[in-house]
């Protein structure tokens, strides 16, 4: 209701607007709003089978020759063929680097190197500031 009325039981009774707004209207209009979007993403989503061309395409270039860590069996970190000593590595890295934080870093670990040991290695480059650490691997066959 738009209105209430205003004055004593009997004689000139006059409306007066409402102070408040009714939320119903737009909570019901809302909650099917919602079930529509929560309907209608997931077939918006839905992939479609597309045979895409292939390119012949060269790769683009790179403006720096990435840093390679290695990590082998024994838990010992290399930098480039040469060995570093883990608190060390931060400082290595930024002379390698020329403290550049967007050089890429590429950490090769042994697959028997425990987890930890890994875990360690790639919390130490990122705690240097080193944003772009990705951990190489084998191809599948």
């Amino acid at each position: 209701m738009a209105g209430g009325m205003i004055g004593p039981g009997s004689g000139k009774k006059r409306y007066r607007p409402m102070a408040e707004i009714n939320v119903t209207p737009l909570v019901d209009v809302m909650l099917v709003l919602l079930i529509i979007f929560m309907v209608t993403a997931p077939m918006i989503t839905s992939s479609v089978n597309v045979n895409l061309p292939q390119a012949n395409a060269k790769p683009a270039p790179s403006d720096s020759k990435p840093i390679t860590i290695s990590v082998n069996a024994q838990g010992q970190a290399f930098l480039n063929n040469t060995a570093v000593e883990l608190p060390n590595l931060v400082a290595t890295l930024q002379a390698a680097s020329q403290n550049n934080p967007d050089q890429r870093i590429f950490v090769r670990g042994d697959k028997d190197v425990p987890y930890g040991t890994m875990i360690q290695v790639m919390a130490t480059i990122t705690q240097g500031g080193f944003t772009k650490v990705a951990l190489l691997a084998e191809p599948g066959q």
